[in-house]
């Protein structure tokens, strides 16, 4: 809905008594827009008030703005978040896909470079935004004799009707070339096993998802197997795997270590996932790893499980910069609303490094985005394709050892 359909007179009522109407679309505005929409409601209503009611005493027109502020406050924080899945439903979602199917949720990281990780090992692709999962779907790839090749690769072409020069002009719905001779990803038939002459085939659906959140110079496709990458790789988590001297590689895991290296703040967005099983929080700016730090839980503390996901709607102040004013989040989605909206109440209380906090702090921006999930950085399963949800209990043990 435009911006001025909130400032006519069907919207904007006498007193703001139905200044925020439920409205489709709404809510799926970035937070800057609807701001700066919202701010020129609130001047709108303030001038009619004026008009209608003549001078307004002082502390008439204080009553007045403070209660604008508060409805404007409530307007972007309290809109009603998504439903997302537990990391248990998650879970069993995954393990149960069949032939076709995906799933698909961009909302968890909704700007930033994308990276596909196909793992022919398990006839998946795996998508993620600035370094956070964000779908995962079945696949097939090249059948024996034409194997899908392994490697990194980029986007070299696009195009939404495609037909092969090189097989009779089949049809490659929403095609994304990853070579010159041949291989690319596609809209195909998936039977369950690799079938195809060396392409890799998605589903209708999620090849038409994957094709609008893709770019030539911001996307990065690795296909993988057992022979071809680590197991990190292969089998990911809900981290991206990472590329260095063009071969991919694991997340960075570091125990109980903690780093920050963010030398340029403009490099992209800022997206922040903290792991309960690993007790850690994760920071990546333009899809690469910028800091990380141990997130741990005092003893007597209470823990909470489930999925939460929120964007920031003000950079922090000075004040917040040391933690003394909570920072102003928009809920996102939320798959255990109970325990409340905010990511203080999803979290309960966890320790971070105050330096580390206030690096942190100082980074974001309006549009960061925090996650907060049960799923470790890595995946102990390694078959079947399964994620596992690690306990906070023994989840030091059981992390891998640092990548050099």
């Amino acid at each position: 809905m435009a911006c001025a359909a909130l400032l006519s007179g069907n919207f904007v009522h006498s007193y703001g008594a139905q200044l925020l109407p439920s409205a489709p679309g709404l809510t799926s505005w970035n937070s800057d827009s609807l701001g700066r929409c919202i701010e020129r409601v609130v001047l709108r209503v303030m001038f009619r008030l004026s008009w209608r009611q003549g001078s307004l005493g002082g502390n008439r027109m204080l009553h007045v703005t403070l209660g604008l502020g508060l409805l404007l406050s409530a307007a972007l924080v309290e809109a009603a978040p998504l439903q997302v899945p537990t990391p248990a439903a998650l879970r069993s979602q995954l393990e149960s896909l069949k032939p076709g199917q995906f799933l698909w949720y961009p909302q968890v990281s909704p700007v930033g470079p994308v990276t596909v990780v196909v793992s022919l090992t398990e006839q998946r692709a795996y998508v993620y935004r600035n370094g956070i999962a964000i779908g995962v779907s079945t696949v097939s790839s090249g059948k024996a004799g034409r194997e899908t090749p392994t490697g990194v690769f980029s986007i070299l072409q696009k195009k939404v009707e495609h037909k092969s020069s090189l097989y009779n002009s089949a049809p490659m719905p929403y095609m994304e070339r990853l070579t010159w001779d041949g291989i690319a990803l596609h809209a195909g038939h998936l039977p369950g096993y690799p079938a195809s002459h060396g392409c890799v085939r998605l589903p209708m659906d999620f090849a038409k998802k994957l094709y609008e959140v893709t770019g030539f110079s911001s996307t990065t496709v690795i296909v993988s197997d057992t022979s071809s990458a680590p197991v990190e790789v292969y089998h990911p988590g809900v981290l991206a795997p990472t590329v260095s001297d063009g071969k991919a590689q694991g997340p960075l895991m570091l125990s109980n270590q903690q780093f920050w290296n963010d030398p340029d703040p403009t490099a992209g967005p800022l997206s922040i996932l903290i792991s309960r099983a690993d007790l850690r929080a994760y920071v990546y700016r333009g899809g690469q790893l910028v800091g990380s730090a141990p997130a741990l839980s005092p003893e007597g503390s209470q823990h909470r499980s489930g999925m939460a996901v929120y964007s920031l709607l003000q950079k922090p102040s000075a004040l917040a910069l040391d933690g003394a004013l909570p920072l102003r989040w928009s809920v996102v989605g939320l798959s255990n609303p109970e325990y409340g909206n905010t990511p203080y109440e999803q979290l309960g209380q966890l320790n971070i490094n105050p330096e580390f906090r206030r690096h942190l702090r100082t980074a974001m921006d309006v549009g960061t985005m925090l996650v907060i999930t049960d799923w470790a950085s890595t995946r102990e399963t390694r078959t079947e394709g399964k994620f596992t949800v690690i306990s906070t209990e023994g989840s030091e043990e059981s992390k891998p050892l640092v990548k050099k």
